[in-house]
């Protein structure tokens, strides 16, 4: 009678623990592996009233860290989907998730290349020539691994503990590991290595390009120490930030380089409506501090940068979403992507040696997603970047103007490998009137887990 019921007992613990790890009514169609790791002594398996509790209690702890990955989620471009294997104290107080995924992207340039694994109009040669025309390139080096922790403490809340990185750190095909983010987020705040505060990472579809259309700034990392207030029912959001200045500019003789003083302050106000707030608008700015040192007259000198932005994400109806983006300004080069890298954050003035200016510059996107099933998605857009002269033009070959042209079909194979096909044409033109164009044709292959 005893063996029945220690083998009763042991049956309803292999249950409970599968349901635990299955708990669909916290979390929907979200379903990972959830180990319960304690430290305390199991109860005997006689002892069935206290198995019957511990079953419950593990349950309950399963969906609270299932909660805790469903709620902390950070949705947006090129952003890490969501674990598949999670540690959870039995209690919750705290939960471990590893994860990642292995992507190939495989792509061809024709009649004209982006000279990049990511393609940028600015990356396009301008002339071309006889060794510009095709390219082949082959690369995993996106593939991305994360680890996230949850804290859940009295005098704190919840506390958000992130790092991921991806093997695009050195040159094009060293898949050298490269941190994208690093951070801790508690009461608002948010400590460490992140994306600007500047972007919105939901003003864009998914896409197969890294950086995507150029006119955003995706790729644009700093670290930073940032605060997020969400209030009025969850639609208005609220955020600024003290972020590591990133200086991109072009010299001369009577200028060098200074180590930089102040750090950048983007801010953002965010309205989001529908369900789930799946729907937004965001109002953001930011103000620099560009310092430099005068040669001729032995003093240390700044200039004023600054942006405005507006963007958004809009669900139209079920299967039709929307997505844009305007951004102005001076001296942000850095916070648009076609003009990172380009020292154009200010540049010799071009009627007076003696001098150095801001450029305006400017750029907009706006896209389209159809949903055509739940595994299966068409995108389209278009974005375009613009640098405006000002006294002139410091150099003919200069940046003028850069155009993005992308459509896409995603499909989910499963719910975590995915395959993906994109066309891509970009044109460069530049001060003096000279243009060239690139077309790029690329494939995905992606497993997540």
């Amino acid at each position: 009678m005893k063996r029945t019921i220690r083998i009763l007992a042991a049956a309803l613990l292999i249950a409970s623990s599968a349901s635990a790890q299955c708990p669909a009514t916290a979390s929907g169609e979200y379903r990972p592996t959830v180990c319960l790791i304690s430290s305390h002594q199991a109860a005997a398996p006689s002892e069935c009233c206290a198995v019957q509790e511990a079953a419950a209690l593990n349950r309950l702890a399963a969906d609270a860290a299932v909660v805790d990955y469903l709620e902390t989620h950070r949705y947006g471009f090129q952003q890490v989907e969501r674990p598949q294997f999670v540690f959870a104290s039995k209690n919750n107080r705290f939960s471990l998730a590893l994860g990642g995924s292995v992507s190939l992207r495989a792509s061809y340039d024709f009649d004209g290349i982006s000279d990049d694994v990511n393609f940028r109009p600015s990356a396009i040669p301008v002339p071309g020539n006889y060794d510009t025309r095709q390219q082949l390139r082959m690369d995993a080096s996106a593939s991305r691994l994360f680890v996230k922790a949850i804290a859940n403490s009295r005098a704190l809340g919840r506390v958000v503990i992130f790092a991921d990185a991806d093997f695009r750190g050195g040159a094009e095909n060293s898949y050298t590991p490269r941190l994208r983010s690093a951070y801790v987020s508690l009461l608002g705040l948010t400590l460490g290595r992140d994306v600007t505060t500047f972007n919105d990472l939901r003003s864009a579809p998914e896409m197969i390009d890294l950086r995507g259309p150029n006119s955003n700034s995706f790729e644009k990392y700093a670290t930073l120490a940032r605060y997020e207030v969400t209030f009025a029912r969850d639609r208005l959001t609220f955020g600024v930030a003290a972020e590591m200045p990133d200086v991109e500019a072009t010299y001369n003789d009577n200028f060098a380089t200074l180590r930089q003083r102040m750090p950048d302050f983007p801010a953002y106000i965010q309205l989001a409506w529908g369900n789930n707030r799946e729907s937004h608008i965001r109002a953001s700015g930011i103000v620099r501090n560009l310092y430099m040192h005068n040669n001729l007259t032995g003093d240390n000198t700044s200039l004023l940068g600054w942006g405005a932005q507006f963007s958004g994400r809009i669900k139209v109806a079920q299967p039709l979403v929307l997505y844009m983006n305007g951004v102005y300004g001076e001296g942000i080069a850095p916070y648009i992507q076609d003009l990172a890298g380009a020292g154009l954050d200010f540049t010799p003035n071009p009627q007076n040696a003696k001098q150095v200016q801001t450029m305006p510059m400017w750029g907009w996107q706006a896209s389209a997603q159809i949903n055509l099933s739940r595994r299966v998605k068409l995108s389209g857009g278009y974005s375009t970047v613009r640098v405006e002269r000002r006294h002139g033009a410091y150099a003919d070959e200069q940046y003028r103007r850069g155009d993005y042209i992308f459509g896409n079909i995603f499909c989910s194979v499963t719910p975590r490998m995915k395959l993906a096909a994109e066309y891509i044409y970009g044109m460069r033109s530049t001060m003096n009137g000279a243009e060239n164009h690139a077309n790029r044709v690329s494939i995905l292959a992606q497993y997540n887990f």
